[in-house]
């Protein structure tokens, strides 16, 4: 019997989901092993990815630790997939799989985090940053939305892990454009219902689940600041002190 994966990740941020409901559709054993945000570039997590991003895995019934979620995701088809779900065996669809997760991780990703930064984050409003970056998402989701006519899924007609990736950052979009939850698909009729035929699976809601409990015990709320603090400013005050606070013991 396989020993549980061990998935290393700080609960606020999209990638890490990426990853878990993956887990969750192929019902591969594993285990969470949550830490705060504030901790990602120090020891232990650093021993495990140099790179000071989560999520990271630890597998092992290989012997392996992955880090990048795309990686772990492929590896995780590749290895924990006997009946074939999620993917495609045959030339064509498997390498389309694989283009439709690049587009993910180089089109999505940094498109929508950068463009959150800018929208909520950043100390200073930059309106031409903000346009920029909002205009980029615009255009990712015109091209997923122009894809998707008269499809339900991104390659063949199931289901894949490729269509998965893209989940969890399309469920927080309202968060990075900073606009109403029931807008933020406006204009991507095809994208809206692609997005909620996955959001209504039991392996995203369970997901979900997992997440608000973890984020409940680092005193978290929904969007990951931390309860009763109102402001990034407040939040890097009240990182400072407790950073303060540690090196004086």
């Amino acid at each position: 019997m396989s020993q549980p994966i061990r998935v290393w990740l700080t609960p606020p941020g999209p990638n890490s989901w990426k990853v878990i409901v993956v887990l969750e559709e192929l019902q591969v054993p594993y285990e969470i092993i949550s830490f705060r945000f504030e901790d990602v570039k120090k020891k232990p997590f650093i021993d495990i990815n140099p790179n000071g991003r989560v999520p990271a895995i630890v597998d092992p019934n290989h012997d392996i630790t992955l880090w990048e979620s795309g990686a772990i995701i492929t590896y995780l088809i590749e290895n924990y997939n006997p009946k074939g779900l999620l993917t495609y065996n045959t030339l064509r669809e498997k390498h389309h799989l694989n283009q439709w997760l690049h587009f993910q991780m180089s089109g999505q990703g940094p498109y929508w985090g950068t463009a959150g930064h800018f929208n909520v984050l950043h100390p200073v409003k930059v309106p031409t940053a903000i346009e920029r970056y909002n205009d980029q998402v615009k255009r990712v989701l015109g091209v997923l939305d122009g894809w998707l006519e008269g499809k339900e899924w991104l390659v063949g007609d199931k289901i894949t892990y490729a269509d998965l990736a893209w989940l969890p950052w399309n469920d927080r979009l309202e968060s990075v454009l900073l606009c109403p939850a029931d807008d933020k698909f406006t204009g991507y009729p095809n994208v809206k219902a692609w997005h909620e035929r996955m959001a209504s699976r039991p392996s995203w809601k369970k997901s979900m689940e997992i997440r608000a409990r973890l984020m409940d015990e680092q005193g978290l709320d929904w969007h990951g600041m931390p309860k009763g603090i109102n402001s990034m400013k407040e939040y890097e005050d009240k990182m400072a002190a407790e950073e303060k606070a540690k090196a004086a013991k």
